[in-house]
């Protein structure tokens, strides 16, 4: 029949993107997970302090004010400042080869230094801020709570981000060195 599409056609389509879409994918997902978190720490680490938010904006029938004043480390937009732009600065991060069988995520201060192919290194810069938007989407109300309720703090944000809450990471002994967790999790 002329103009139908067979199921074989559909398979093959679907097979084409799937390829497609696993060709940006990172492989080791513990190194960027901490590469995201390390930015996230660097985030915490130059807050500047912040007054409390005053919420008191009504006034009442006797000309007080009413509403609530809300400590700034516990509220959302802390939260909000700290992830909002958080992976458009993963952008200045690539893949780079450490020695020939180890790679490390590193921010580039100066993509006209970079030695390497540069198509390449900017197309890794877009898989770790893609990535980083997979993982924010699948723990930010986790994350949020965390920061909210200070467990999230300068020196345990790959903790808490890569080991408790996507589990990308575990821990390999009792020192805080990590290895890339076997996998069984779905793919970001």
């Amino acid at each position: 029949m002329a103009g139908s599409v067979s199921a074989s056609e559909v398979c093959l389509a679907a097979m084409t993107l799937a390829l497609l879409s696993m060709a940006g994918c990172i492989e080791d997902k513990c190194a960027a997970c901490i590469a995201v978190a390390d930015e996230l720490e660097h985030g915490l680490a130059n807050e500047k302090p912040r007054n409390h938010l005053d919420m008191r904006h009504r006034l009442d029938s006797k000309g007080q004010r009413r509403g609530k004043v809300i400590d700034y480390r516990v509220s959302e937009l802390r939260v909000v400042e700290l992830l909002d732009g958080l992976c458009e600065k993963m952008q200045d991060y690539t893949l780079m080869k450490i020695d020939s069988t180890k790679q490390q995520w590193t921010k580039v201060d100066n993509w006209d230094n970079i030695t390497t192919n540069k198509q390449e290194a900017r197309a890794y810069s877009k898989d770790i801020s893609s990535y980083c938007g997979r993982l924010l989407e699948e723990t930010e109300d986790e994350l949020a709570e965390s920061i909210k309720s200070g467990s999230v703090k300068p020196g345990g944000v790959s903790k808490v981000l890569c080991q408790d809450l996507s589990r990308h990471c575990k821990q390999t002994s009792s020192s805080s060195s990590y290895e890339e967790d076997d996998g069984s999790e779905a793919d970001l």
